[in-house]
């Protein structure tokens, strides 16, 4: 029988005109116009997703943005303001009195947004049905923490949001009693954002380790994206169920899932893949860990001369990705080596 594997790709969006990223905060995608609209400090840039770039208007994006109908709804220095997605033109402005820090926002699909407030630990609903009027509801009014990315969970009805600081958690808000309770220590440090698929498989952005972490509907660990391409990654988002957005400041780089076949995984029990092949700065190494266990990856020439080491830790149980960007490797033939206490495995790169 035929078995599927979940692997997934990655490329780096590099730009050079005066639309380029600096302070890359969140990225929200339209799905009606195919393209991704991201938080950049002073102005809202869009991303085509293939490194075009351009500015969304005169729209001001400094931390959360959220598609709602045909409005992109952000953040910017503590208003929360609203942009017809066909004319880029101002439909609302929303002061909320006393905030510390707004930082994620996310929606139910009809006309509520949910923005945290950072810094005072706060949660609120704003009713965004009457854009001309909007109001607002502070729903928590302390968390006991630093409220960051949040994501509506409707099919749960609940809030799900993540923290910072040390061992950050991932916490629920019910929408019938509005308690707080705690999902998941997760043992990482500065949780940014969190999305969802379809299927109830969610995603974590962390700063400490540099990772994107993903989790089942249980919150049991699924899949693990660590590689040296991610660095602070902030507030991610999801399109067409397949591709994750992520912004790192000076730079977003976009994760797209593809399903493979795989004929025989018992002769190749750790999944070990590398895709594409010849390499490029799109390719990457993938390889599922059933327990936690110490990895050496290595890279050989073709004399078996070690010319990169990429991993050489204790890595948890899990699906682990490595990019391939930035190796700088001259035209020829090398091996890669993967090696962990449950055996090794090798395969073929070429490099043209």
């Amino acid at each position: 029988m035929k078995n599927v594997l979940l692997v997934l790709s990655l490329f780096c969006v590099f730009v050079s005109w005066s639309q380029n990223y600096q302070s890359a905060e969140s990225v929200e995608y339209d799905a009606a116009n195919d393209r991704w609209l991201v938080a950049n400090g002073a102005r809202m840039i869009v991303d085509d997703g293939e490194g075009n770039l351009s500015f969304f208007g005169t729209g001001n994006a400094t931390h959360g943005t959220e598609v709602l109908g045909n409005t992109v709804f952000t953040i910017a220095s503590n208003r929360i303001k609203g942009y017809d997605l066909t004319s880029e033109l101002l439909v609302m402005d929303l002061q909320i009195p006393g905030v510390g820090f707004l930082n994620g926002m996310s929606n139910d699909g009809g006309n509520t947004l949910y923005v945290t407030d950072f810094s005072a630990g706060k949660i609120f609903s704003v009713d965004v049905s009457n854009l001309g009027s909007p109001t607002f509801v502070e729903i928590v009014s302390s968390t006991g923490d630093t409220p960051n990315g949040i994501l509506y969970d409707g099919s749960n009805n609940r809030l799900l949001y993540v923290t910072w600081g040390s061992n950050a958690k991932i916490k629920a808000v019910d929408l019938g009693t509005f308690m707080i309770s705690t999902i998941l220590d997760t043992g990482l440090t500065n949780l940014d954002g969190i999305v969802k698929n379809s299927v109830n498989q969610y995603f974590v952005s962390s700063w400490a380790p540099a990772r994107i972490t993903q989790y089942n509907s249980d919150f049991t660990l699924n899949g693990i994206v660590d590689t040296p391409a991610l660095n602070s990654p902030a507030d991610i988002g999801i399109a067409e169920e397949v591709i994750i957005g992520i912004p790192m400041g000076d730079s977003v780089i976009f994760v797209t899932y593809v399903v493979l076949g795989v004929d025989d995984v018992a002769s190749n029990p750790l999944q070990y893949v590398v895709s594409s092949n010849p390499i490029n700065d799109a390719s990457f190494i993938q390889f599922n860990l059933h327990e936690v266990t110490d990895v050496s990856l290595t890279i050989y020439d073709s004399a078996g001369k070690l010319v990169s080491v990429l991993l050489e830790e204790e890595n948890a149980s899990g699906r682990h990705t490595v990019l391939l960007a930035g190796l700088d490797l001259s035209s020829g033939l090398y091996f890669s080596t993967l090696q962990t206490r449950n055996g090794n495995y090798t395969e073929k790169l070429v490099v043209k």
